[in-house]
């Protein structure tokens, strides 16, 4: 049975709540800035309101058009696609140096830009990661506060759910979002806080364990992943510089940290289609020797896999390496989103490209040289890919080689 408008509209009120004060928790006299596509206009006017009744100074939109990206991609000289977004990047890094909050809606349709030649979205990727590095740098740093959410879109909900009537995909699509951010709950607030408790109690683990490694068996995958000195295991919620807390992705499931960039060998294989650069890259193998990718195969979107890890000398490193529990929400719901925020938190998963400073003691406060040399990946990008499934097992190795589970069958083994 669908939502009636009503229902809709006060589910929707409440997830624009939970957007601006547990996502990027917006603070007194801080200017929000969103990021978003033109048919989330309804929802962005609702979160802008929120934000301005809480006591933002200004909330500053940016849109964007999927008919006009795709336009672009298409149609526009070559060299557009190589010529840095220097003025976007400068704008984007003064607010972060002046310690805004940016929030991103995303609405997206997995096949937009299916067909557009992989090198004109790689050179984009390539030059906007470029000039966005400062930016970047302040954000996985933790330096300002930045959250991540999605509502549906017509095209959306016909990827995931193909199966049922073409008028009926939209709301249950919805619904499903709706679960996964926990606002079919009595207090999705307080659901939130439990969840994220629950989140910290299995990273206090981890830290306490302080394993020097990970192996990875399931059908395809036999790797091994050496973890940093000082690496630390993080959860859903983060704190800003000024000691206030954000939640970077909703919905969230996942415990993580960095790998030692030097690290990773063997190989692993997808368990899920990876939605990237408007194209679906699934089926794919990756073979990594002394943490660089040796070798990549996909059964579908080979050339735009090689193109992601082609972006710069960090996209054939791991910078990621994050933990999710197959019997989880997203997992259960047996939901295949085509879409990272939410297909990650169904799966173990790794990240190509650059790591997060604050998964390092000290990090937070340490120049990239620095993180460098402590054994974190850098790069222009960050992208997911799942590889968890019922059928993983992962093994934490202690400095003195003893080998305890971590995961058995696809779950938290403690």
């Amino acid at each position: 049975m669908s939502m009636t408008e009503t229902e809709l509209q006060d589910k929707l009120s409440k997830y624009a709540d939970l957007a601006v004060q547990i996502g990027v928790n917006v603070q007194p006299g801080q200017i929000l800035v969103v990021n978003a596509p033109i048919t989330a206009a309804e929802f962005v006017r609702l979160i802008t309101a929120k934000a301005y009744a809480i006591g933002a100074s200004q909330v500053k939109v940016n849109w964007s058009d999927e008919f006009i990206t795709r336009q672009q991609f298409e149609h526009a000289s070559p060299e557009v696609f190589t010529k840095a977004p220097t003025w976007f990047a400068g704008e984007m890094t003064e607010l972060a140096e002046n310690g805004a909050a940016f929030l991103s809606v995303i609405a997206e349709n997995p096949d937009a830009l299916k067909g557009i030649e992989p090198e004109r979205i790689a050179n984009f990727q390539k030059t906007r990661g470029a000039a966005l590095t400062k930016y970047r740098e302040l954000q996985m740093s933790d330096k300002v506060s930045w959250s991540i959410v999605a509502i549906p879109t017509q095209p959306w909900a016909d990827k995931v759910f193909p199966e049922i009537p073409a008028d009926q995909r939209v709301d249950k699509l919805w619904e499903a979002i709706f679960h996964t951010v926990r606002l079919d709950r009595e207090d999705p607030v307080a659901a939130w806080q439990e969840h994220l408790d629950t989140l910290e109690s299995k990273a206090n683990v981890l830290n306490a364990k302080k394993y020097a490694s990970l192996h990875y068996i399931a059908p395809g995958t036999d790797l091994s992943i050496e973890l940093p000195e000082g690496h630390l295991w993080a959860q859903g919620d983060s704190i800003n510089a000024k000691g206030h807390s954000f939640v970077a992705n909703m919905p969230t499931e996942e415990v993580f940290t960095a790998p030692l960039k030097t690290g990773v060998n063997g190989t692993v294989r997808s368990t899920k289609p990876l939605s990237y650069g408007g194209n679906v890259i699934d089926g794919f193998s990756i073979t990594f020797e002394q943490g660089r990718i040796t070798s990549v195969s996909a059964e579908q979107g080979q050339e735009a896999l090689e193109y992601l890890i082609s972006l710069d000398e960090g996209a054939k490193y791991l910078g990621e390496v994050a933990l999710v529990p197959h019997q989880s929400p997203i997992s259960e719901s047996g939901i295949l989103y085509f879409n990272t925020l939410f297909d990650e938190n169904a799966s173990n998963h790794l990240a190509i490209g650059t790591a997060y400073a604050f998964c390092l003691e000290g990090g937070k406060e340490m120049n990239q040289d620095e993180l460098t040399a402590r054994g974190l990946n850098n790069s222009v990008t960050h992208v997911d890919f799942m590889i968890g499934s019922a059928e993983m097992d992962i093994y934490g190795i202690t400095a003195d080689g003893t080998r305890e589970p971590v995961f058995q069958k696809g779950n938290w083994a403690f």
